[in-house]
């Protein structure tokens, strides 16, 4: 069981963006940092455990070419094993910082030159896998950025080809150095997900076809891959082979946010209808099988929720942003 825990205020709400919600913790620090984005810039904000805001930061997205101001699409720490980066994507670029939002280390624009009249133009979905960081694309495309162990001598060192539509997220988990791991999958807004091995080269390992509605948010746990749809299911795959395990309709609207808590393989899936849910993955001991259990529901009375995150790898506690409101909501074990 969760109990609710004091909020965290913020300037302005959350924008009506999936995955709209990033948490890195630092528990040397004692402390939990917490970005959201809203138009044209994302909100920083560090928290003690007992929820007293200890500081706050404002980014605004980079102008790029244009008349109008850019609107920021989604804000994440990127953990690499040397460094920690803040990255922000907007309508015209790619903004990627120190952790603490002080310092822009790099920025990639976007060319629009090969997008139609009529096709919008943007950066989203984001994460790290050993030292690159990767980007998704309005054209499909996966931008690979090799990322140094320090300075800003960033380098974009690959385009992946594998979606004819605009990727709306990215998961990765640590290779442990095995022959012919999974460990990055992208999905896109037909609901195909690729599943790719990292490495100087990334190679396409398997492709998961959609059936017709989108995939907001997708994780990666110990080779199970954990997708959330547009129609509120959440389905389980291999990733090695893209078997299906499990489909559960999770929820009665579409889903906008996954988070998973690794040390003990918590999955949690937020959606328009209001509810989150938290459900326990485990592999049987004998077929291999992925099994699930329900865990904790929690209804967020009145709101669009648009992102959610537990907030320690343990899962013991999770925060949540909706739209039109200014807070984020803080809840943790009992």
């Amino acid at each position: 069981m969760f109990r609710r825990e004091r909020s965290i205020p913020l300037r302005g709400s959350a924008a009506a963006l999936c995955n709209n919600l990033s948490v890195l913790q630092l528990p040397v620090r004692n402390l939990t940092h917490f970005g959201v984005v809203h138009g044209p810039s994302a909100q920083l904000l560090s928290a003690a455990p007992e929820g007293v805001p200890l500081a706050q930061r404002q980014l605004q997205a980079k102008e790029g070419a244009g008349v109008s101001p850019p609107l920021i699409t989604q804000v994440h720490w990127c953990v690499l094993p040397f460094r920690v980066l803040l990255v922000l994507t907007s309508h015209r670029g790619i903004q990627m910082y120190e952790s603490d939002g002080s310092v822009m280390v790099y920025w990639h624009a976007l060319d629009a030159g090969d997008a139609s009249l009529v096709q919008a133009v943007f950066a989203r979905g984001i994460a790290a896998s050993g030292h690159f960081i990767c980007v998704g694309m309005w054209s499909g495309r996966v931008l690979v950025f090799d990322i140094p162990a320090k300075g800003s001598n960033i380098v974009l060192s690959e385009e992946l080809a594998g979606h004819q539509t605009p990727v709306t997220d990215i998961a990765t988990e640590p290779a442990q150095g095995q022959d012919c791991i999974a460990d990055v999958v992208t999905a896109d807004d037909s609901g195909l997900l690729c599943v790719w091995r990292s490495g100087p080269e990334f190679k396409l390992l398997t492709r998961i076809p959609g059936f017709g509605v989108p995939c907001p948010s997708v994780q990666l746990w110990q080779g199970t891959i954990a997708a959330g749809y547009g129609n509120g299911q959440v389905r389980l795959y291999e990733a090695s082979t893209g078997t299906l395990h499990v489909q559960i309709d999770a929820h009665a609207r579409a889903i906008c946010a996954l988070d998973l808590a690794p040390e003990v393989g918590k999955l949690l899936s937020a959606a328009e209808d209001t509810f989150v849910h938290i459900w326990k993955l485990s592999r049987s001991p004998e077929g291999g099988y992925v099994e699930v259990e329900h865990c904790h529901g929690e209804c967020v009375p009145d709101t669009q929720v648009c992102g959610a995150r537990f907030c320690d790898p343990s899962g013991s506690s999770f925060a949540v942003t909706g739209y039109d409101l200014a807070e984020i909501l803080r809840f943790s074990s009992m």
